[in-house]
């Protein structure tokens, strides 16, 4: 065990952030820390590097171990070019050559003694470098900077020029470098591109040492993570395996007392009855029965009820009106900034229907595309048509289609003056905004927050073409998922920007890569693109003739080879649906078979219940009547009439005793 934390507490005021938490991370393990936002993820790391006080608990990290820390927000010394930043993190390296050096110069005028020894130093040093690889610090420093997006021209900008997502990748540049027993890494993949994503995908899966990180990438912690820590309502649970795993795990479990609740509420209830029900028979037998049942319900310790994390968005798209069947035809387009060409000449079309994801590089234009589209910026060239009846809807990752000085109730309400104050904050409870925060202004919010205001006025669009810029930025894997449901339910046709590949898998049905300044078309989600890539790089690796071809048949004009295979895939699938609905009816027949049987033993249940009360009510009513005539003159006064009244009330009782042992047989 590299890192522990014990019954770890903390609280910022009345609001609990973990209370008596526990976890572990083992040697060489990849873990995940995940949760909703503002669970207290973030809090969490800065508690392991005692950047922020325990209430409670403590924080134990193994005997001369070292730790890394990636926060989310970064400061770099100013003054610097990225090289040398990213160079610091070798600074003992670097400076063992250059003693290396010295003493190579030194040895030239010594002799005897002296150079015996400086020789010793010498070798000692030289072991020590060999060791840490130093004759591939220069080509390590270079690779990461690669990996992780820059190129070779990058290497010499300032630091202090450059924006967020920049400093982030130098910090975690620089942090790889340093080799720390454990990485602790909060939203590592915020600004990289899916390359360098997959790059640092490839890095921390082959690193030595252990990681322990914050992130609502999914495919990236499907890719990486063996075990998933969670924060929920204050409390830590571990689980084993990636993220899909842990949230299967977490379904069933959470299936399981929702099951459990459930169960154990019909049972009470049904205790219940039955009590009242015997204690309306109103005989010593029945009532001290039911004493006996209030007794065992005392007993039974409640489960609670399980609660929801948090209140959940609530977003459904539709469209007001149906489009035509032709929804955007692209001819031509170019677009460069001074003499950076982002693409040329580029056409293509989307049809009704389809969710179409743009990926690519960043700085190769996918935001801009979109921005052409929606007339925020002019192309250089070329054109687009949108078809009949197409009403776009735009998301805007910068959300500058929100205004700051505006407040949320505000911002929903400006645009859409038919709604009344009821049906805005209804809106926006779907949103989790209530309350007073719906006067809060836009500028005060956050990027989740923004997001979230975003997504009301898309919703309530009602547009039939939604064009999205990074819709899953700054929103929780909660949130995420409610997204892709709305958008898998959309009648209408999608066209959008992601880095989030678990996202794109989820939603897409064709896949447009801008790279070498063109679109490269695959009909397909995520793990199709991958497989057709792979399939091209081979081809052309392997230098097969027909790999030109098959590029170009991929390509933007032209997606037929990538339109056939999908087809092949397509058809594989069905065959195989085909040949496992052709195994299945003698499982289905048996299950339906046993349904119908336990249906059957059901009704003839609820039906012998039923006698069985209508019987007793029959003869409580006789007995009652009998009890009545047995008082008056002319009855007690014949005692041939009182012997046979006597005897069917005693029959009536004894029957009466066998009737309530039944009920409550079939009560239960």
């Amino acid at each position: 065990m590299i890192l522990a934390c014990h019954n770890i507490d903390k609280s910022f005021g009345e609001r609990v952030i973990v209370k008596d938490g526990s976890f572990h991370i083992e040697e060489r393990e990849k873990a995940a820390l995940v949760g909703i936002n503002g669970a207290g993820k973030s809090t969490i790391l800065k508690m392991i590097m005692q950047e922020e006080p325990l209430d409670g608990g403590e924080v134990v990290l193994a005997r001369g171990r070292t730790i890394g820390y990636l926060a989310q927000h970064q400061n770099l010394l100013p003054g610097g070019t990225i090289y040398e930043e990213l160079r610091s993190a070798k600074a003992d390296i670097i400076n063992m050559e250059q003693r290396l050096r010295s003493i190579e110069a030194e040895l030239k005028s010594l002799s005897g003694d002296a150079l015996a020894e400086r020789l010793e130093t010498y070798n000692r040093l030289q072991s020590e470098f060999e060791a840490r690889n130093g004759y591939a610090c220069e080509s390590e420093i270079t690779g990461v900077l690669k990996g992780l997006g820059f190129t070779e021209d990058e290497f010499s900008k300032k630091t202090d020029t450059l924006s967020g997502g920049q400093k982030t990748r130098v910090s975690l540049g620089k942090l790889l470098l340093t080799d720390p027993d454990i990485l602790l890494l909060d939203e590592p993949t915020n600004h990289l591109d899916l390359n360098s994503i997959a790059w640092l995908e490839n890095y921390l899966i082959n690193y030595p040492g252990a990681v322990f990180i914050v992130s609502h990438d999914r495919y990236f912690l499907n890719r990486v993570v063996t075990k998933v820590v969670e924060i929920e309502n204050g409390e830590v649970r571990m689980y084993s395996g990636n993220y899909t795993a842990y949230s299967e795990k977490k379904r069933q479990i959470r299936d399981a007392r929702i099951k459990e609740y459930l169960n154990q509420q019909r049972e009470i209830k049904h205790q219940q009855a039955v009590i009242e029900k015997l204690r309306s028979f109103n005989r010593e037998k029945s009532i001290k029965r039911a004493e006996s049942r209030e007794k065992m319900l005392e007993k039974i310790t409640p489960i609670e009820k399980p609660v929801e994390t948090t209140t959940e968005m609530h977003l459904t798209l539709e469209p007001s009106f149906i489009s035509g069947n032709d929804v955007l035809s692209v001819e031509g387009l170019s677009k460069q900034f001074d003499s950076q060409i982002l693409f040329q000449d580029v056409s293509f079309e989307i049809k009704r229907g389809e969710h179409v994801a743009v990926i690519g590089d960043n700085g190769t234009g996918k935001t801009t595309l979109l921005k052409i589209l929606n007339q925020v910026q002019e192309a250089d060239s070329g054109s687009f048509t949108l078809g009949a009846k197409v009403k776009i809807g735009y998301y805007d990752q910068e959300h500058h289609v929100l205004h700051d000085d505006k407040t949320i109730f505000e911002e929903i309400s400006d645009d859409y003056p038919t709604l009344t104050n009821t049906q805005i904050r209804n809106t926006l409870a779907a949103f989790q905004f209530t309350g007073d925060e719906v006067f809060k202004e836009i500028r005060s919010l956050s990027g989740g927050e923004k997001g979230r205001v975003s997504l009301a006025k898309l919703m309530l669009s009602e547009a039939n073409f939604l064009i999205l810029d990074e819709p899953t930025n700054h929103l929780d894997i909660a949130s995420k998922e409610i997204l892709e449901e709305a958008l898998n339910n959309y009648s209408g046709t999608v066209l959008y920007v992601s880095h989030d590949r678990y996202f794109i898998n989820r939603t897409a049905t064709r896949i447009l890569e801008l790279v070498n300044r063109t679109f490269v078309n695959y009909i397909g989600n995520y793990d199709y693109y991958l497989e057709k890539k792979e399939e091209l790089t081979r081809a052309y690796a392997s230098g097969i003739a027909s790999a030109a071809g098959n590029a170009s048949s991929a390509g933007g004009n032209s997606s037929s080879a990538a339109s056939g295979s999908a087809s092949s895939a397509a058809g594989a699938q069905a065959s195989g649906a085909a040949q496992a609905s052709g195994s299945a009816p003698s499982e289905g027949k048996l299950s339906w078979q046993e349904q119908k049987e336990l249906q059957a033993k059901e009704r003839k249940r609820k039906n012998d219940l039923k006698k069985t009360e209508e019987e007793i009510s029959r003869l409580e009513e006789r007995n009652a009547q009998i009890d009545h005539e047995m008082t008056l003159e002319e009855v007690y006064s014949n005692s041939v009439k009182c012997q046979e009244l006597a005897l069917e009330h005693d029959a009536n009782t004894k029957r009466l005793e066998e009737l309530y042992e039944a009920w409550e047989e079939l009560a239960e």
